[in-house]
């Protein structure tokens, strides 16, 4: 495996000490496997630099650069953003599972976020955060500082799932707290009333909200691959139920193909990009979608 390809890697990255160090290493692997792949037509390049053009002051060439480089790179300054992103996460119970093997769908969507909110302010974007399960828990608004980046990675690593669920509701009262137009990333395994979801959607786009949809799932919930007897917990009301897996796998497939259909049909009718991610898939497919949508802004 190419060195930043293993940055990309769930496994790998939870093995890393501090979310700080996750984040900035799954973005320099993204911007290094985007360099290196057929995927052209968006910029991944940090807005701190530009390159440097005739006029620009010799005292604000990056000398550093250009010693890897051997090219002209000038440093820019903080100036007014085009964007402002808010990324939300869903902490309900059911996003605290994890089969034998992955991590837990929470830990996966932490470190996500925390590599979006690396990417985006980096950029000289804006990025905020908002935490809920059946209300919203913590909310930081869209700013493009540089130190912003701390305060945001702080309140992701405190994070914890809750047994609460009913997350649509809370969507309805974060749409209010948003005071400007601008991007919302939901991370979310949905495990909602389908109905409930699509109002919350509605809302968004309502207000004028660009939108990305991230279903994030285990593989397992998708493909339901348990073997033979097993001990089922509900991760929201304790709830236990022994089963065989192998009776039910193709009644559950259809089951949860036909939810994530669903969700996939009321993105495309309110002109929202949906995504479905699994824990064990690179992180770099969701970074990508991103700066697709970025650029097509």
């Amino acid at each position: 495996m190419q060195e930043y390809k293993k940055y990309l890697q769930p496994k790998y990255v939870s093995q890393l000490e501090s979310l700080e160090l996750k984040a900035r290493l799954v973005v320099e692997g993204f911007i290094t496997g985007m360099h290196r792949s057929p995927y052209h037509g968006f910029s991944v390049e940090f807005a701190e630099h530009r390159q440097y053009q005739q006029g620009d002051e010799l005292r604000y060439i990056d000398w550093k650069v250009f010693a890897r480089t051997n090219k002209y790179f000038v440093k820019q300054f903080e100036e007014e953003t085009n964007l402002r992103a808010l990324i939300a996460v869903d902490v309900s119970g059911s996003m605290g599972y994890a089969s034998k093997g992955n991590i837990s769908k929470l830990e996966y969507a932490t470190y996500l976020a925390a590599s979006m909110s690396y990417l985006i302010i980096k950029q000289k974007d804006a990025c905020g955060l908002a935490i809920y399960h059946n209300e919203v828990v913590d909310y930081l608004p869209s700013r493009a500082k540089i130190s912003y980046i701390q305060e945001l990675l702080q309140r992701l690593d405190a994070i914890k799932p809750t047994n609460t669920t009913n997350t649509a509701s809370a969507l309805h009262s974060l749409v209010e707290r948003i005071s400007r137009r601008g991007i919302v990333i939901l991370i979310s395994d949905f495990f909602d009333d389908v109905d409930k979801i699509k109002q919350s959607i509605r809302h968004f786009r309502h207000n004028h909200h660009e939108m990305i949809v991230l279903q994030l799932l285990d593989p397992r919930e998708v493909d339901f691959k348990f073997g033979f007897a097993t001990a089922f917990k509900d991760m929201e009301t304790a709830e236990e139920m022994s089963t065989v897996p192998n009776q039910i796998q193709h009644s559950y497939k259809n089951a949860i193909e036909q939810h994530c259909n669903t969700i996939r049909n009321i993105c495309r009718q309110q002109k929202v990009d949906y995504h479905l991610i699994t824990t064990d898939q690179p992180f770099d497919k969701a970074l990508r979608e991103y700066m697709v949508k970025r650029n097509s802004l």
